[in-house]
């Protein structure tokens, strides 16, 4: 029996701990994306960012690494510039479980009510025509974020720039 009141905890705790990134995306259809050959990082908007020094390298690492798998080259006279920022907050998942029901040594209500808390994590990745001077790509993933070990934290992050990228018009080659 207490089996099943661990259950729900469980799989609460579960899909907020292990759940996928969650993408949207944006872009120029008016654009050539083959023609972006080359690209660079923007470093005074990366420097924005709010994050940790160490989260912004594994970060432009995993970009870097998505982007040269797609064919493209770093450059210091380059096709797009790419930018980043990152948000946080935290989430608080209530998982009610309440009801009425009988027992052998009691019928009423029966509160059940499992609370699981984590910080969801908005990776915004911007790339930018560097002749024009315009955005003409926007990935956004958002999902639970790791803090509980180096190796885990490398992993998200690879997980959520690989998950953006995946819808970036130009495949992998």
């Amino acid at each position: 029996m207490k089996i099943v009141k661990i259950l729900p905890v469980l799989l609460v705790f579960l899909v907020a701990s292990c759940s996928t990134v969650q993408v949207a995306t944006d872009y120029d259809t008016q654009k050539d994306f083959k023609q972006y050959k080359t690209f660079a990082f923007y470093k005074k908007g990366i420097d924005k960012a709010e994050i940790s020094d160490l989260d912004k390298k594994r970060i432009l690492r995993a970009i870097d690494a998505e982007l040269t798998a797609r064919g493209m080259t770093k450059s210091t006279n380059p096709d797009v510039l790419v930018n980043i920022f990152a948000k946080s907050r935290k989430r608080v998942n209530v998982y009610d479980n309440s009801y009425y029901g009988w027992r052998p040594w009691y019928y009423g209500p029966n509160f059940n009510t499992h609370v699981s808390k984590y910080i969801e994590g908005t990776l915004f990745v911007d790339l930018i025509d560097a002749k024009a001077k315009d955005l003409v790509w926007q990935g956004i993933g958002s999902g639970a974020l790791v803090t509980s070990s180096v190796k885990r934290k490398d992993k998200r992050i690879k997980e959520f720039v690989a998950r953006i990228m995946s819808k970036y018009p130009q495949k992998v080659q």
